[in-house]
């Protein structure tokens, strides 16, 4: 501390200071919206098919013009990070979710080609009526992706195969996982295969933290619309899992957390099936 500092009050002190002394980052967010999609059977005795995916936008300006890429933008200098989240995911695909999980922040120096740019992360998790609704939506420069991750080879590598079928898009990234913290996997970008800056990166990770919070029953909540079949919720938590779960084990553990309701589902060629509610904490 210099010695003309010591004799100041807290006043003088903010008053002579100079932010520009130090460097300055510019820091942005990105959103990795997750969504359970169905694809019904073409026998209606089989149960519906259901995907995990993710939102991406195609990017209209320099850099990576043209490629796809994360919701998000830079922060605003009279808003919270999480403000900013909501504002660049409202403003990009009009998705306005009720919740934003933070993963934490992604500063490799050289991961943005226009500087030293931080990008803080969320996770958003919308229902498949929100999915639909926004897959509706041809005006929005905004798609829907399936998402495939790959179980890693020796060397730690894993594909991340993202597909939009109705435009025939097929991304395929892959990365490598460098390190794990606190339970949390980390990777390192070895081909984008498309994606923007280390946007492939980002999702891997989300990826990781939603499938180990999936045994959390309280995260399949947010797939669901307000009333939900069973069946529809097991077939969520299956989907993040990657496995087949035992109906009987599944009710088991999640009657305690919901309410049945008098209401009912009505489809050509299915039994009316009851549906339910998450119980009011």
């Amino acid at each position: 501390m210099q010695k003309a500092e010591q004799n100041m009050t807290e006043a003088e002190f903010l008053q002579n200071y100079d932010l520009t002394r130090y460097p300055r980052p510019s820091i942005t967010v990105d959103i990795v919206t997750f969504g359970v999609t169905g694809e019904a059977e073409r026998n209606y005795r089989q149960d519906e098919k259901k995907s995990l995916s993710i939102l991406l936008i195609k990017r209209g300006g320099h850099p990576c013009r043209g490629m796809w890429a994360l919701p998000g933008g830079f922060l605003q200098m009279d808003e919270t990070l999480e403000e900013c989240a909501y504002r660049e995911l409202r403003e990009e695909t009009d998705l306005r979710p009720d919740t934003l999980m933070p993963m934490g922040a992604f500063s490799q120096v050289d991961r943005d080609p226009r500087g030293r740019i931080i990008s803080n992360s969320y996770i958003s998790i919308v229902d498949e009526e929100n999915v639909r609704a926004l897959a509706g939506d041809d005006a929005a420069e905004a798609k829907w992706f399936t998402v495939q991750f790959s179980e890693e080879a020796d060397d730690g590598t894993a594909e991340l195969i993202l597909r939009n079928a109705e435009s025939d898009i097929v991304i395929a990234s892959k990365v490598r996982h460098s390190k794990t913290q606190f339970g949390r996997k980390e990777y390192e970008v070895v081909d984008s295969g498309g994606l923007a800056f280390d946007h492939a990166k980002i999702i891997a990770t989300a990826f990781g933290i939603v499938r180990k919070y999936a045994t959390d029953f309280d995260i399949l909540f947010d797939f669901m619309p307000a009333l939900f079949t069973l069946s529809g919720l097991q077939k969520v938590q299956e989907t993040l899992l990657g496995i087949t779960l035992l109906p009987a084990n599944f009710r088991r553990k999640i009657m305690p957390l919901v309410e049945e309701t008098d209401l009912s589902t009505h489809g050509a060629g299915h039994r009316p099936a009851k549906l339910y509610r998450q119980k009011a904490v």
